[in-house]
């Protein structure tokens, strides 16, 4: 199993596309519990992420993900914006040196990721945030990787597939942060705005691969 850089830069051009095609459903779900434009945030930061991987010829995966990172958190200095940006860094730091991905590597991104925004949003999962799609994505990508599985599409499948049983189960959350809190009455059966981003960003993924 090997992810080159190439399946790198074609998943940040899918997450782009995948941000693009839900722009508008992320924008209704964000308005019932936030301010509307997630939708939006998520567009224009991918967008930067991809013209920032096509530009790029750093073959240093790490490095490569540090400039993706930057790009988003630029282009969008919102908080969601930011937790993006900042797990894609996490991730540029697990993967530091890397010129290419085995499947240890794979869930080396995962667990990057997840602990990059985990550090700078504070939050933990179970509290109805993006954190509860990326745990059960990098949870599942280590499983794999432990248990010996060589197909870097199959990894990434079984990552996404964690990551949409994550959603699924904040429908049954209670938000305890910011203007969800506010409206949590009313959103009892509806999935996290977040951790739908963060299936995305999973089946991105596996569009690549």
């Amino acid at each position: 199993m090997e992810i080159t850089r190439e399946d790198v830069i074609r998943f940040i051009e899918k997450a782009s596309d995948e941000m693009n095609e839900n722009k508008d459903y992320l924008i209704e779900l964000d308005a019932n519990s936030g301010d509307g434009d997630l939708g939006l945030t998520m567009s224009k930061g991918f967008n930067a992420a991809k013209e920032k991987a096509l530009s790029s010829e750093e073959t240093d995966l790490g490095k490569l993900f540090f400039a993706i990172g930057s790009a988003i958190a630029a282009a969008v200095p919102s908080t969601m914006g930011t937790l993006m940006g900042s797990g894609m860094l996490g991730a540029a730091k697990a993967l530091k040196g890397k010129e290419s991905l085995d499947a240890a590597g794979f869930a080396a991104f995962a667990k990057g990721y997840y602990d990059g925004v985990q550090k700078r949003g504070k939050a933990n999962p179970g509290e109805r945030t993006l954190l509860d799609s990326l745990k059960p994505a990098s949870d599942a990508a280590q499983a794999a990787a432990d248990a010996g599985c060589d197909d870097k599409k199959e990894i990434a499948q079984k990552a996404y597939d964690a990551a949409c049983v994550g959603v699924e189960a904040t429908k049954d959350m209670a938000p305890v942060y910011g203007k969800a809190f506010v409206h949590r009455e009313k959103l009892h059966g509806v999935p996290d705005q977040g951790a739908i981003v963060g299936s995305l960003l999973y089946k991105a993924w596996v569009e690549a691969l």
